[in-house]
């Protein structure tokens, strides 16, 4: 036997479930037979909604540890005595063990499952934050938020993956947009308690989504797609897999609906996922490669250059700094744009075009940040009693509230609201951006993977020096912001095309 046979039993023998819950709704089907009755699984079946209504908890907790350190800043920095840079490292770290967490689940989720994965990205989120919420120094503080990191890098990709593949064609594009507006519902959370509740009662408030999540991971099937993957490697009790698979399915689609078809795509799709052939370094050499490749890692990059974290974790800083004395409660309005532009986007983004609305967003954003950088300079130069300073003020904010809404009009415009993960690679949805669909299939895993590490470590870049560059030049940082979006609009105009409309060879073809 080969040292690659070896591997793939052991892998095979590694394959199994976290959580497995095939027993009780099998249970309940034979039990409901010997009652001549189909009422009680139709009474205790799991609904797709309430399934996506339990994993978004994921993502909520998401959100809450972007927005933690907007209301936060000034109580801990004079709590603890920490610096800029100090608080800055705090509120940045999130991302570095994001990025190991992000890196981490695809293997993960491969091995012991969706929910397995969830029930591990929540553990270290809880400890995070009651390391935070104990925190005496910032040793503490910076193990908890690496530890929350880790756990949303983990959320980041296992919940996109999960809906998709539980999700029925007809409504995945819907149940799809919940984890980014969960996201943004988070963030609100976030500000909006932040409030109410001084730093150390917040942090313990933000254990609530995990705390929830995993009793609730109990009550739902795993994902049919994984355990048919799972089913389908060596040295497993393949009779068993193959019924749990079923299993899961039916009582995702009703014990009344006919799963045969849809049973057969998947099977059909794993098959054809398992002949696909990965490209050689080598091979990036050739434009078809590495064109859309760097279109698509451009427009990740740009999104996370342009300030949309800095903005995020920072906007109470920010509101302060333009003279706003409710700094936090105008942070709550940014909560509240933030979640109305993602509904907004869902319902846009498939009648417009991706392209289109990507051009109108970075010409808001472009148009905005000039206006806030501007008024920041003007107020500089103003006197604090006269009315320019006062209407520059109130520019500033309003300037601060739209770039936002366009920074999720343009994320939600690279990022998918629904993918059909039939035909592709699943492990890429965490990073499926609009260039991935002119991508060919042999190279998104490759692309998966390089996104990955450039959306976290860019992301920890602009959170690390927002803070630093607000306090070298308010109006300066804005500036800068501005001409990465001017940018990304040259950019999404001269190379980005459209996708909708399209099939993915005739898209595909453009960049031979």
């Amino acid at each position: 036997m080969s040292f690659r046979d070896d591997s793939e039993d052991a892998r095979g023998d590694i394959r199994k479930p976290f959580l497995h819950t095939g027993s009780w709704y099998r249970m309940s089907s034979r039990q409901s037979s010997m009652m001549g009755s189909s009422q009680a699984i139709r009474d205790n079946s799991v609904s797709v909604v309430a399934c996506v209504l339990i994993v978004a908890l994921g993502p909520i907790q998401f959100g809450f540890t972007s927005g933690y350190s907007s209301p936060t800043q000034a109580s801990i920095m004079a709590d603890l005595g920490l610096t800029v840079s100090e608080f800055s490292l705090f509120g940045s770290l999130s991302n570095v063990g994001a990025m190991v967490g992000a890196i981490a689940s695809g293997q993960i989720a491969e091995y012991i499952g969706r929910k397995g994965s969830l029930m591990i990205a929540a553990i270290p989120n809880i400890i995070g934050w009651l390391a935070i919420s104990f925190a005496k120094d910032s040793s503490f503080l910076y193990m908890g938020r690496l530890l929350e990191g880790f756990g949303v890098g983990i959320i980041s990709y296992t919940v996109p993956v999960y809906i998709a593949e539980i999700a029925p064609q007809n409504l995945r594009g819907a149940l799809g947009s919940v984890n980014q507006l969960s996201v943004t519902i988070g963030i609100l959370l976030a500000y909006l308690l932040g409030l109410f509740v001084e730093w150390r009662i917040l942090a313990v408030l933000g254990i609530l989504p995990c705390t929830i999540l995993i009793p609730g991971l109990f009550f739902i099937p795993e994902s049919p797609r994984w355990l048919f993957l799972a089913a389908s490697s060596p040295n497993q009790a393949k009779m068993g897999m193959t019924e749990d698979f079923e299993s899961s399915l039916q009582v995702l689609r009703g014990f009344d609906t006919d799963i045969s078809i849809e049973v057969n795509e998947i099977k059909r799709a794993v098959a054809s996922t398992s002949r696909r052939t990965t490209i050689r370094f080598a091979e990036l050499k050739r434009k078809r490669y590495w064109f859309p490749l760097m279109v698509g890692i451009g427009l990740l990059v740009l999104q996370q250059l342009s300030g949309i974290n800095g903005v995020l974790f920072y906007s109470s800083n920010i509101f302060a700094t333009a003279g706003i004395k409710s700094s936090n409660l105008a942070t709550v309005g940014v909560g509240v744009i933030q979640v109305i532009a993602t509904g907004i986007t869902t319902w846009l983004v498939d009648k417009t075009g991706r392209r289109l609305l990507l051009i109108v967003s970075a010409s808001g954003m472009t148009i905005s940040l000039l206006i806030v950088a501007v008024s920041f300079f003007v107020k500089g130069f103003a006197s604090d009693d006269s009315s320019l300073y006062t209407i520059s003020g109130i520019l500033s904010v309003v300037g601060v509230v739209v770039s936002n809404g366009n920074y999720l009009l343009f994320g939600n415009g690279t990022h998918p609201v629904g993918n059909n993960v039939g035909g592709t690679d699943i492990r890429l949805l965490c990073n499926c951006i609009t260039a991935f669909k002119i991508l060919p299939v042999n190279i998104k895993g490759l692309a998966g993977s390089v996104a990955t590490l450039a959306n976290w470590m860019v992301s920890f870049l602009i959170t690390m020096t927002a803070n630093l560059l607000l306090d070298w030049s308010t109006g300066g940082t804005f500036i800068i912001y501005m001409v990465v979006s001017a940018f990304a609009l040259v950019f999404v105009s001269l190379w980005v095309p459209e996708t909708k409309g399209r099939t993915l060879e005739e898209i595909q073809s453009s960049f031979r």
